[in-house]
């Protein structure tokens, strides 16, 4: 059992940053997650996958986003942030963490490997 808890989420004008994190909790050592994927659906939209760290700290990101978001990791407070800057309307979403025990982050843009899900946290751009 993982729970997951997103925050950070906000409005901000098109060209602007924030920064989400993903607390990662209640799991055991033996348990504990292999890869943590970001997602995000906007309006009308399908959950699609954005980005992924795995344990050992590799990171993934789509074309998409690539230069634009930054992954990173505390495993100390285990947490996962994902900075995102120059931000786009088209950026608008829910963006959701999710986390995998069973498996590293070999098909990480699918929804079907992650077994814990978090909330949501709300992203706004407006232009």
């Amino acid at each position: 059992q993982v729970q997951l808890a997103e925050s950070g989420g906000g409005s901000v004008q098109s060209g602007g940053s924030l920064r989400l994190s993903c607390v990662a909790s209640e799991y055991t050592f033996r348990h504990r997650p292999l890869c943590i994927g970001w997602f995000r659906q906007g309006p009308g939209k399908e959950r699609e996958g954005i980005a992924a760290i795995d344990r050992d700290g590799q990171t993934k990101y789509v074309a998409d986003v690539k230069g634009r978001f930054t992954l990173a990791q505390d495993t100390g407070k285990q947490t996962v942030y994902l900075q995102m800057n120059s931000l786009k309307p088209e950026d608008t979403a829910m963006y959701y963490c999710a986390a995998a025990t069973g498996s590293w982050c070999y098909d990480w843009t699918g929804t079907s490997m992650f077994k814990y899900w978090g909330q949501g946290t709300q992203v706004t751009v407006s232009s």
